[in-house]
């Protein structure tokens, strides 16, 4: 595989990051400061090109393919130290924008998807609920079809970009008994009577990416709302997946390259018994095993991003380069602590990888669910035919 990237690659990759630098800071202030310096930058992002930029140009996008995208994220996630930001960016692309791209009419491409890629509006995929989380497939909402519209009862729980959304994605049982074909996928607009979003959460982290339940009572959405086809939810959901899983964990490489150069350079300047640390085999030895882990999950997640780019089949790709980032993230970040000692459990860089490094073990399918995915697809505990 050539890693080496374009010139165009790279001078995107370059600005990207220093956009992220310059203009996507930490939010500051209380809940109501947060939310409007949240649009401030989702607006910038947008006019970067950031928000739609796996969208044809046609509807307002950049038209990028999943390789090219997996760079702008990391270039993102190196750049933005606050990686729930740029977690509901990536949440709003690929969970929500690409499923209207690859399954919605033209009708609803051009209603929706120019103001979602401008950074206008903001999108939120609503699937999780309290009840159903791994098992998607069994979900409590439902969505009963009356002449020209459809009405909604249900709650969804753990919904990135709820409480600033414009837009939702939402999965609703249809035909409750008819599992994968029982799904069916809406685009539901934020104002519809009888749609609520309860309070943002408090989270561990991904604290920048605002999260909460959604409530349906008796909420009317019309037939032409329907994204895909009646009875295709669970293929619209799993077609996002593949996007999410792939692209979106790119942003953690990106915040794992940030972490682990500011390691390098306390190790170099952090002196104990008259010696940088960095000359200890015990603190040099954990770095090259951060680099081992960055750069071992880099290469999986970039394999999986061009098989998606190439229109291959990347299921298990997707699965093992979700795996191995969001675990990758987790040992590096607490490698970067021990190395810190206890200045790496104060408030900073150091301590918020390793706290948004933690969900993205859940988050896009559970790790374990990961690995039911990979074992299923090479066949591991299937009876094989008896030799003759």
């Amino acid at each position: 595989m050539n890693l080496r990237l374009t010139p165009e690659l790279t001078e995107m990759r370059e600005t990207v990051l220093a956009f992220a630098r310059r203009d996507l800071a930490p939010e500051q202030g209380g809940d109501a400061a947060g939310a409007d310096r949240f649009r401030a930058r989702w607006r910038l992002a947008g006019r970067q090109g950031l928000t739609g930029a796996t969208v044809p140009a046609e509807y307002g996008g950049s038209g990028l393919d999943a390789e090219s995208a997996a760079i702008l994220m990391e270039a993102l996630g190196e750049g933005c130290t606050d990686t729930g930001f740029a977690f509901s960016v990536a949440a709003h692309l690929f969970a929500c924008l690409m499923p209207i791209v690859e399954f919605g009419t033209d009708d609803q491409k051009r209603r929706w998807l120019p103001g979602l890629c401008s950074g206008e509006r903001i999108a939120a995929h609503g699937v999780t609920e309290p009840g159903a989380g791994s098992d998607s497939l069994n979900l409590s909402t439902r969505a009963e079809r009356k002449d020209d519209h459809y009405v909604l009862d249900g709650s969804k729980c753990f919904t990135t970009n709820a409480p600033v959304a414009d837009v939702f994605i939402v999965q609703a049982a249809t035909r409750p008994a008819a599992g994968f074909f029982g799904l069916t996928s809406f685009i539901v607009d934020a104002a519809t009577p009888g749609l609520r979003v309860g309070r943002p959460y408090e989270k561990t982290g991904l604290r920048g990416s605002p999260t909460a339940d959604v409530y349906f009572e008796n909420c009317i959405v019309p037939a032409e709302s329907v994204l895909g086809a009646e009875g295709s939810g669970a293929t619209v959901f799993t077609g996002s997946m593949k996007w999410e899983r792939t692209c979106l964990f790119a942003i953690y490489l990106g915040a794992m390259r940030r972490v682990l150069n500011d390691t390098l350079a306390f190790a170099a300047e952090r002196e104990q018994f008259g010696s940088p640390i960095g000359q200890f085999q015990a603190v040099s030895h954990r770095i090259v095993d951060m680099v081992l882990s960055l750069e071992s999950a880099r290469l999986l997640l970039l394999d999986a991003a061009r098989r998606l780019a190439a229109g291959e089949d990347c299921d298990v790709p997707s699965a093992l380069a979700k795996l191995a980032v969001s675990e990758a993230a987790v040992k590096l970040g607490l490698d970067a602590v021990q190395v810190r000692g206890s200045g790496g459990v104060l408030e900073g860089d150091v301590g918020a990888l390793l706290r948004d490094a933690l969900p993205a073990r859940i988050f896009s399918g559970t790790n374990e669910i990961q690995k039911n995915n990979i074992a299923r697809a090479l066949g591991i505990g299937r009876r094989r035919p008896a030799r003759r």
